[in-house]
């Protein structure tokens, strides 16, 4: 039996004359010390990922992986014996070959094929909004003064509306409140808004709003001591890839911020994969970079584990890659020259293995074949070797619509996240105080209300009255109200962390 306590047994690696060497073992007590899994379409990557996740479930550790094509699904049931797994288990001494079922809840942003999945806009922050949005610098620094307005004053930002109602007040206002905060572009709020609208139409408004996720319930150890694998539904996200990179990247900050620290464990306290990590790193602002290499880093000491699994070593920015120290080499093709300089990078990574040529294997690696080095002694990477991935327990491939059912009914968190709850925030604080302003503007007109560190309405240009834009009279008059309110707390504003969300 290649199982062993404290490893998960990733496959069986061979001989140059074909013949089988040795098994390979992830060891779970550097589980945390990241991975990598890359390799052209159609070489076995998802398998991969899901002999990971099937061995860090039954070692006990809770596993949050996306579905990309749907194909992860099948972990929820026992495997079935086919031909191709059945030979792949015997050339590699895999026996018995037992078939397995892991404790599945599946998540949807949109909740179509899983529980709902959430955040509010006070948890994402406004580095990852703007990332979402694609902003400008000039439009970020509008999204950090937004944020800042609604900490310090408590208006709890949910959902988009709660945003469009503070940005409406933030456009009428640019010329006071910039000379507080900084320059307030009107043309930079319009800008956002239009955003907004196009986030709108591709269904983010999904993901705004309560009840959020709460970190517990993708940390779940069902009772018979298996890890609870989280699985998110992405073929429908993937449509959207910036609102799929970012909804990743916010549950990681999200782990990052709340989890406390533990050092070095036996084992992760959960281990994330972060399928087509290329959509993390587009385009991404240097900035952005530089804050996830920052928790990649860091996280560690949290006990979890993050995998990036991609096409193509490179993908991942060079800082992000040297953290990385479980690698799983699948075949890569080298026709075009970047394709080529990706087969160097890929084996120049490696501890080089005396018995052959890392980049010429590269290339003629077949399905479900990979170059592997794990973390080994003292946190030394292995000698890589050519491996034979092992088989999986789950089934390879989707469960139908049924079967989905039945484990969403079964599900820990059945109930929980399904409906949308709509309580009092920004949106309804700012609508009801603007109604009772603007009734007692219209009975004292003569009353102002004033923003901490403003003065009255005194300053106002001549006929801005009921006449005017009413839009800007009645959003003025309840930010005013808020402000007033709440003056005495300002200065214990939220706090945030790294990638913008709260710090606990």
């Amino acid at each position: 039996m290649p199982q062993q306590d404290g490893q998960i047994f990733v496959g069986a690696s061979r001989n140059p004359d074909e013949s089988i060497n040795k098994d390979e073992f992830l060891t779970l007590k550097f589980g945390n010390r990241h991975g990598l899994v890359t390799g052209a379409t159609g070489t076995g990557k998802t398998v991969t990922l899901q002999v990971l996740a099937e061995g860090f479930s039954k070692a006990g550790v809770p596993v949050f992986c996306a579905d990309i094509k749907g194909d992860l699904s099948g972990i929820a049931v026992k495997g079935e014996a086919k031909d191709f797994l059945l030979k792949r288990a015997e050339e590699i001494g895999l026996s018995p070959y037992e078939f397995d079922q892991f404790p599945v809840i599946f998540w949807d942003l949109y909740g179509e094929k899983g529980h709902r999945v959430r955040a509010t806009i006070a948890e994402m922050g406004p580095l990852l909004l703007a990332r979402l949005m694609d902003a400008s610098e000039a439009q970020e620094g509008v999204l950090n003064i937004a944020f800042k307005i609604a900490d310090e004053n408590g208006l709890a930002l949910l959902d988009l509306k709660d945003l469009q109602a503070l940005l409406n007040y933030m456009g009428d206002n640019a010329s006071e409140l910039s000379s507080k905060y900084g320059l307030i572009s009107k043309s930079s709020v319009g800008s956002i808004q239009r955003a907004m609208l196009v986030l709108e139409q591709q269904g983010a408004e999904n993901f705004f709003g309560e009840p959020a996720l709460k970190i517990s319930d993708i940390m779940r150890v069902s009772n018979d001591g298996y890890g609870q694998v989280s699985v998110l539904a992405a073929d429908k996200l993937m449509m959207n890839p910036r609102l799929y990179a970012t909804f990743l990247l916010w549950l990681l900050s999200e782990l990052f911020e709340e989890l406390p620290e533990v050092g070095d464990p036996e084992k992760p306290r959960l281990v994330f994969f972060f399928d087509e990590a290329h959509l993390l790193f587009n385009d991404a602002p240097k900035v952005l970079i530089e804050r996830v290499e920052q928790v990649v880093r860091l996280i560690r000491s949290k006990g979890v584990g993050v995998y990036f699994v991609t096409q193509n070593p490179l993908d991942v920015p060079e800082t992000v890659l040297a953290q990385l120290g479980n690698r799983v080499q699948h075949a890569l093709r080298a026709y075009t020259p970047r394709e080529q300089k990706a087969v160097q990078t890929a084996a120049s990574t490696f501890r080089p293995n005396p018995a052959f040529d890392c980049a010429e294997v590269i290339t003629t690696l077949g399905t479900g074949e990979a170059l592997v080095s794990m973390l080994e002694g003292k946190g030394a990477p292995s000698i890589v070797e050519r491996t034979l991935i092992r088989p999986p327990a789950g089934r390879i491939g989707p469960l139908n619509d049924t079967e989905r059912q039945a484990v969403m009914h079964a599900s820990p968190v059945a109930g929980i996240y399904d409906q949308t709850i709509d309580r009092e925030s920004a949106y309804e604080i700012l609508t009801e105080r603007a109604r009772k302003a603007s009734e007692q503007q219209s009975g004292n007109a003569g009353d102002g209300w004033t923003l901490p560190g403003f003065g009255g309405d005194s300053n106002k240009p001549a006929g801005r009255g009921r006449s005017g834009y009413q839009r800007e009279t009645i959003m003025e008059a309840a930010l005013k109200s808020v402000a007033r309110t709440v003056a005495t707390q300002v200065g214990r504003a939220i706090v945030r962390g790294i990638l913008g969300s709260f710090k606990r």
